[in-house]
């Protein structure tokens, strides 16, 4: 019973198949043996005219820059807000990264349990107790 029933169950899907063309009727047409064909037209001439000898190229810059104008439209103008702001911020020393160390810098002493904090041991937390300075 075992056997037969998967032989039973092919042959029957094979005969289906058969009986009504299934996978073996010829006579149908081929659908992508057919198509309508566009008539020609002539595009129209738009009054473009060749580029002058020596002219600069009409589209200048990289193409990132050009993939970035055309998703953002360019830089976007600024508030007043936006532009009152960095007057009164005003303009960055360059060398800022290298007077940063500097021992003659000015720094404001954050206290006792900023630097704590910073020195603590990383990990969960598990074992952290809170300690009340008296």
């Amino acid at each position: 019973m075992r056997k037969t029933l998967p032989a039973l169950i092919l042959g029957t899907a094979l005969l289906g198949g058969c009986a009504s063309g299934g996978l073996f009727n010829r006579n149908a047409p081929d659908e992508f043996a057919v198509q309508r064909q566009a008539p020609l037209v002539v595009p129209p001439d738009f009054n473009l005219a060749p580029p002058a000898p020596g002219a600069p190229r009409p589209a200048e810059g990289t193409a990132a820059d050009q993939a970035l104008e055309a998703l953002f439209g360019g830089p976007a103008p600024r508030s007043q807000v936006e532009t009152s702001l960095l007057e009164r911020a005003g303009t960055v020393a360059p060398s800022i990264r290298s007077t940063v160390g500097d021992p003659d810098t000015h720094t404001v002493a954050k206290g006792r349990v900023t630097r704590d904090i910073l020195a603590a041991p990383e990990g969960d937390g598990g074992a952290a107790q809170a300690v009340i300075p008296s």
